[in-house]
């Protein structure tokens, strides 16, 4: 047997029809359940707490004041990538987000590529998320019953602790819930997601009281490149949208749902994101930011003299952040779900419990993996590593919209881009810029994965996958 998978297998694309129907044999069925009001309070909740409720603390003391402009940077980066989202989600209706987008318009080596995106999108992300879970977590039981989980055990080896045991135990609590059902999962968001948005408003107008134009005077004290580079670094903050289009063959109506819920949920992210950050920084001279933990609490306690808004905050902050995890790993099991079924990664991943119509065994594997990183790792190792792999992701949506386009102009679309080809472009333009500004350790541990996902697919996935299995059985 060769070594290296034949030239034709690098740029295979899997059919439209096919990907569309999910009717590969032995596949596993997944419920169609989650509404439009569930599948934008998924990207919402994936999206709003991250970039407000912690990142703001890495990314401040990057741009200062212009953080703000930073959040604009990635929102509308975002934009752009969202409605490439929305065409592509229309027109294939599927689980596995960006990496079935690129097998249908790209080819079978690049969907691994994007699915090795993916996976580090969704696993660092839900790790990064559960680590700032535990500090507000220590935050709320310090300000209510006087006690803070040992450093010791709070925090991972490389931040003070041995382990960081109260984000182990997010990982796991989200994992059962997904585990009892997709249905009852989306439900259980919708409500937290309600929590946080009138937590985020109630710390916006108490902030506001004691804004200070002032603490904008030295807006841009690191310049452009200060802007550029927190704007990669809140780019984390936009993972939602991709969560989306993860849920795809468990939406209700695909082609009209998923473009209206990722419009919906850009809209109301990018409005919080704005306010808050906004008043943040108005209540806070910027250099405090730096190295906070629990921020915007800890900006509540100092505005109010009290300890009751910190309370509510950090109380919202820790609902707020178990949703956002719920719906990362959630996404991450359907892409390996889609993988799986695909045949680039083995049958155990797509197999479906009967009773729970859940893939079980797949969101076992994945709760342990992020768990490990979530207990062991710090937090900013993990952010930028979680912002690279999206804005990579990002960028070939956008190609495979202007791809999809010339070779299948007649397929049915429930959305189309405004302004092709010019948006499209400037959705790849701009996550390149984001890109650049990240660190060249961040892009290095990127290529090194990236090289690793693609041997893996020489050896395994090109040889096994259904499109590879297919053409075999049709020289024979």
């Amino acid at each position: 047997m060769p070594l290296a998978p034949p030239a034709h297998a690098w740029l295979r694309r899997k059919p439209v029809t096919t990907t569309e129907s999910g009717s590969e044999a032995d596949s596993g069925e997944l419920r169609r359940s989650i509404t439009l009001f569930q599948l934008t309070a998924f990207g919402v909740g994936a999206t709003v707490g991250t970039g407000i409720f912690f990142v703001l603390s890495e990314a401040t003391p990057e741009a200062g004041p212009a953080v703000v402009v930073s959040f604009v940077v990635a929102a509308v980066t975002a934009g752009l990538t969202a409605l490439c989202y929305a065409e592509l989600a229309s027109a294939v209706p599927v689980s596995g987000s960006s990496y079935s987008y690129a097998y249908a318009t790209l080819g079978e080596a690049p969907a691994m590529a994007v699915a090795a995106c993916l996976l580090l999108e969704y696993m660092v992300s839900s790790a990064a998320v559960a680590v700032g879970w535990s500090e507000y977590l220590n935050a709320l039981l310090g300000d209510t019953i006087g006690v803070r989980i040992p450093d010791a055990l709070s925090g991972a080896p490389g931040a003070g602790g041995v382990v960081n045991l109260p984000a182990m135990v997010l990982v796991v609590l989200c994992a059962l819930l997904l585990v009892r059902g997709v249905s009852e999962s989306a439900t259980a968001n919708a409500v937290m997601v309600v929590v946080k948005l009138a937590v985020l408003l109630m710390f916006a107008v108490i902030a506001a009281t004691a804004f200070s134009a002032d603490r904008f005077a030295d807006f841009a004290p690191f310049g452009a490149a200060g802007v550029g580079a927190a704007a990669g670094t809140v780019f984390f903050s936009f993972i939602g949208l991709d969560a989306v289009s993860t849920a795809g063959e468990e939406a209700v109506d695909p082609r009209r749902t998923l473009p209206r819920a990722l419009v919906l949920a850009l809209v109301i992210v990018t409005v919080i994101y704005l306010l808050v950050a906004v008043t943040a920084i108005g209540a806070q001279d910027w250099p405090r930011f730096d190295g906070q933990e629990a921020g915007l609490a800890a900006i509540l306690g100092d505005v109010t003299g009290s300890v009751w808004p910190s309370v509510v905050l950090a109380a919202g902050a820790v609902v707020s952040i178990f949703s956002i995890t719920l719906v990362t790993l959630y996404g991450q099991t359907r892409i390996l779900f889609t993988m799986s079924r695909d045949g680039m990664l083995p049958a155990v991943f797509s197999a479906v419990d009967r009773r729970t119509l859940t893939p079980v065994r797949n969101t076992v594997v994945v709760a342990v993996a992020v768990g490990l990183l979530a207990g062991l790792v710090p937090l900013d190792v993990l952010a930028d590593l979680v912002s690279i792999g999206t804005l990579v992701a990002f960028t070939v949506v956008s190609v495979g919209v202007i791809v999809l386009r010339r070779t299948a102009p007649d397929l049915p679309r429930g959305f189309r881009v405004p302004g092709y080809p010019v948006t499209p472009v400037l959705s790849i333009l701009a996550c390149l810029y984001l890109i650049s500004g990240l660190s060249w350790v961040t892009i290095v541990v990127f290529a090194v994965w990236l090289v690793v996902a693609l041997v893996f697919w020489a050896v395994y996935g090109s040889r096994r996958s259904a499109l590879a299995v297919g053409a075999a059985e049709d020289d024979r």
